[in-house]
């Protein structure tokens, strides 16, 4: 009765708005279409869309169908791609989702010896999510996970891969250059400088600025590690970062990283994966490259990166 043309269907229209542009999508007749629906509706016994003037409005029906078919869907089409590979001898393919944005730097020193150990398996990154890669690994988009803030869910493993530092950056000539730590007073009448996340989001907020009441004089988001790092190194701001990516930049830039508080904030990277997938061979190779990335010597390579 329910077959995989109508959960696109009921998929299409609500993203394309009328059953016109759902049918040239699914390069079908919009009458094919609608005489397909129309049959499922008499089928279910109940109606999928109400209909008003020439828009559709879906129904509680049709909107669980929309709901199934944003989990189905996509499993579908993984279910066909991994068959194709093994038709074509392949071995398969690692989708990878990033919940963080200077990890990108540190995925590349992980990516360029996996491919190397594993020719045949195609690895592809995938990084605008918004913090929304759970969904993303429920829903099949991805297979693999980079995240400092995993969600322990029924069906998903967060394997930790790597300890590191959250600390604050600053400019070398910046006066709290010279500090032993800073205090959160200390960034009252600072520019602070983020990638552009909700401030719920962000360490430096969540562990410590809001737990003292302190908030800085200005906060400015900036999308790129490069363009953030030389905007603290010419003292416009001051920035919190993973301390191997400071030390790294640090190489070629004058700028200090400092301890945010007496003890600092420590953090882990994780990587989330789907509890059924974990015995996939290639897979585990990458999560164990990757827990192994933090015995590798201190040149930047030496650690992942944080939510901003």
């Amino acid at each position: 009765m329910l077959e995989r043309i109508h959960l696109s269907v009921v998929q299409e229209v609500e993203r394309q708005g009328s059953l016109t542009a759902a049918a040239e999508v699914l390069h079908v007749t919009q009458s094919a279409l609608s005489h397909s629906m129309k049959k499922l509706e008499l089928q279910l016994g109940c109606d999928i869309w109400l209909r008003e003037g020439r828009s559709l409005r879906l129904t509680q029906a049709g909107e669980y169908l929309l709901a199934v078919a944003g989990r189905v869907l996509p499993q579908l089409d993984l279910a066909e791609e991994r068959l194709r590979q093994f038709a074509l001898g392949e071995r398969g393919a690692l989708r990878i989702g990033m919940e963080c944005h200077p990890c990108y730097q540190w995925l590349l020193k992980i990516v360029s010896p996996y491919l190397a150990a594993w020719p045949d398996v195609d690895v592809d990154v995938k990084q605008k999510f918004q913090f929304g890669g759970i969904g993303a690994l429920f829903g099949h988009e991805i297979d693999l996970l980079v995240t400092p803030d995993p969600l322990f869910k029924a069906g998903l493993h967060f394997e930790p891969v790597f300890d590191y530092e959250q600390v604050l950056v600053v400019a070398a000539g910046h006066p709290l250059a010279q500090a032993n730590h800073v205090r959160p007073r200390d960034l009252a009448p600072e520019v602070l400088i983020t990638y552009p996340v909700p401030t719920d989001r962000l360490d430096i907020y969540t562990q410590f600025l809001l737990p003292a009441g302190i908030a800085p004089r200005r906060h400015k988001a900036i999308e790129t590690t490069d363009i953030m790092l030389q905007m603290v190194a010419s003292n416009r701001g001051v920035a919190a970062l993973p301390r191997w990516l400071v030390q790294d930049y640090a190489a070629r830039l004058d700028i200090v990283p400092l301890r945010l508080g007496a003890r600092g904030i420590a953090k882990q990277i994780h990587l989330g994966a789907r509890e059924a997938d974990l015995q996939t061979d290639y897979l585990q190779a990458f999560i164990e490259l990757a827990r192994r990335s933090a015995t590798m010597p201190a040149n930047g390579a030496a650690g992942p990166a944080a939510r901003g």
